[in-house]
């Protein structure tokens, strides 16, 4: 962040705003519809072959634009009791070929804690694939230690990890270092981003981002339209700018660095296309 800049992109991800206390019509608690998804405690699943866990309601930074900033994290997180009532629900469905560890952020808990459950994972036949969404190689790289890339390369299956990166200056020389680490691990990397209005939305704000990803070994994958969760309506861009801004990027970009624009809409199996 720079000091001393109120209209900072990193400052406005995370500084509480007097326009959050501002109630919009449509923007509510539940904006896609987890709590609807819920299999088992802490177990979220909405798509076809895939199971979510809520590993943690802890993250390193507050996002203001949160989709589940009102998530009820206290009673939904599937590490308690020694994670047996998620690992029990993936185990009962065999239609489950990949577990995706979501929170909050999972990598906020300790390697110790990630080991206890893939080693209880790794008893499940039909899962294929493990999927970790996390910021902290982003927002705190020394947590990508010698530790939690010996607990990754100890894994039995192929791993995606799903950063969380917005603005190109999230992405210093820690932060790729950090992705060279994984990368070295045999992880794949890819990134999601978030459309936000004074943050990049903006053709520049976004090629460099995408650009600055690859440099990092980190393909683009998604940018969403903003969640209608309530407390964040301040951020939210219009679908046909949005629209124009991935035309302008593909007119300057190669295809593998543009991202996907979508949208999550509740109720519906699959990310929806714009």
């Amino acid at each position: 962040m720079r000091a001393g800049d109120p209209a900072d992109p990193l400052l406005l991800q995370v500084l509480p705003q007097a326009a959050e206390l501002v109630a919009v019509p449509g923007f509510v608690d539940d904006a896609v519809g987890d709590l609807s998804a819920r299999s088992a405690h802490g177990v979220l699943q909405k798509y076809a072959g895939r199971a979510l866990l809520i590993a943690t309601g802890s993250c390193a930074v507050n996002c203001r634009y949160c989709f589940r900033r009102h998530f009820p994290y206290a009673e939904e997180t599937a590490a308690s009791n020694g994670w047996r009532e998620a690992v029990a629900q993936l185990r009962a469905d065999g239609s489950i070929s990949e577990v995706i560890l979501s929170g909050g952020d999972p990598l906020s808990l300790a390697t110790a804690k990630l080991r206890e459950l893939t080693t209880q994972l790794a008893t499940i036949p039909h899962l294929r694939r493990l999927r970790i969404h996390t910021r902290l190689p982003v927002v705190l790289p020394e947590r990508v230690d010698d530790e939690l890339t010996a607990w990754l390369r100890d894994l039995p299956w192929p791993i995606a990890i799903v950063l969380h990166a917005n603005h190109a200056n999230e992405l210093d020389a820690c932060v790729s270092d950090a992705c060279a680490r994984l990368v070295a691990g045999g992880v794949t990397l890819l990134n999601q981003s978030v459309l936000l209005a004074r943050v990049n939305d903006n053709a520049d704000a976004l090629a460099d981002l995408s650009e600055r990803l690859f440099a990092c070994r980190v393909l683009p994958y998604y940018l969403h339209q903003l969640d209608q969760v309530r407390g964040a309506a301040h951020f939210a861009v219009r679908d046909e700018d949005a629209l124009a801004l991935v035309t302008r990027l593909r007119q300057r970009l190669p295809g593998y660095l543009v991202p996907r624009l979508v949208r999550e809409i509740a109720g519906v199996a699959h990310k929806v296309p714009l």
